[in-house]
């Protein structure tokens, strides 16, 4: 199992790109429908989705319950798609989200203004103004999606393993290049411990999810770790009995692991809505 996730800058051939790579790998790809459709299917609405849809949101909505939803929602959705292996994500957020999981490599694809200028132009029919609007508003929404969302500066190369200019390299090229950068750091070790990995980030989610969607007890910035046969629990809570119900719930849906609690009790703790 290998895991690829695709960041891109608009007119950068992401896309045809990810295309090929499933194509000569056959993997599966996976883009925004294949991830919203998924998110819709456990009951968050479109109106959330499309307020979080890799840009940065406002002040307050990045306050708000709302963006907790899309962030836990969208790992979830990652998370499932991952467990399946051997598939290319593009964008997301997908290559933070896998960042720590072993046989994922992260690819971020540039290409020159000008050269993008031009694709911009052809593609959406429009002068050399208007295709450079375009491109302007295109990174600002995506640095501050990554920025907002995972505080990450979505530009940076060194926060990928392979960052490709397809000014000068044509997809075909670019899946050359991965497939050997594949050859020589993917091996049966690696995809084991990422499948484990990921097993790991799975159980964390439905710990989260259960404690806080399903049972909704609150425990305010909830989150849950899962290390071989451990999981811990961190957070806030007004009282000792809630920590208690959110322990119990964790074993429950966690079988036979072994649950700790690092959350800490506030009383008449009071949260920002």
């Amino acid at each position: 199992m290998a895991i690829i996730t695709i960041s891109r800058e608009l007119a950068a051939l992401g896309d045809e790109t990810a295309h090929e790579l499933a194509k000569q790998l056959n993997y599966r790809f996976i883009d925004k429908q294949t991830l919203e459709d998924r998110i819709r299917s456990w009951g968050l609405i479109g109106s959330k989705l499309e307020k979080y849809d890799e840009r940065k949101p406002s002040f307050w909505a990045s306050l708000s319950q709302d963006r907790d939803d899309y962030v836990h929602f969208l790992r979830s959705a990652v998370y499932t798609e991952a467990a399946q292996g051997s598939c290319i994500f593009i964008g997301r957020g997908a290559s933070i989200v896998l960042g720590d999981v072993p046989g994922v490599v992260t690819l971020f694809l540039v290409a020159p203004q000008t050269i993008r200028v031009e694709r911009v132009r052809s593609y959406f029919q429009c002068d050399e103004k208007r295709a450079r609007q375009i491109i302007d508003q295109s990174d600002h929404d995506r640095s501050g999606f990554h920025r907002y969302f995972f505080d990450m500066e979505w530009k940076d190369p060194g926060n990928y393993h392979l960052s490709l200019n397809t000014g000068c390299l044509h997809p075909a090229a670019c899946v050359d290049i991965v497939k050997i950068f594949m050859g020589h750091n993917i091996t049966g070790d690696v995809e084991a411990r990422g499948l484990q990995r990921i097993s790991e980030l799975t159980l964390a989610q439905q710990v989260k999810h259960y404690i806080i969607y399903e049972k909704e007890i609150p425990i305010h910035f909830l989150e849950a770790s899962v290390s071989g046969n451990a999981i811990t629990l961190y957070g806030v809570a007004s009282s000792q009995s809630l920590i208690e119900t959110a322990l119990t719930v964790a074993r429950e849906v966690s079988g036979s692991a072994q649950v700790q609690s690092e959350i800490q009790v506030i009383q008449e703790y009071n949260i920002l809505h």
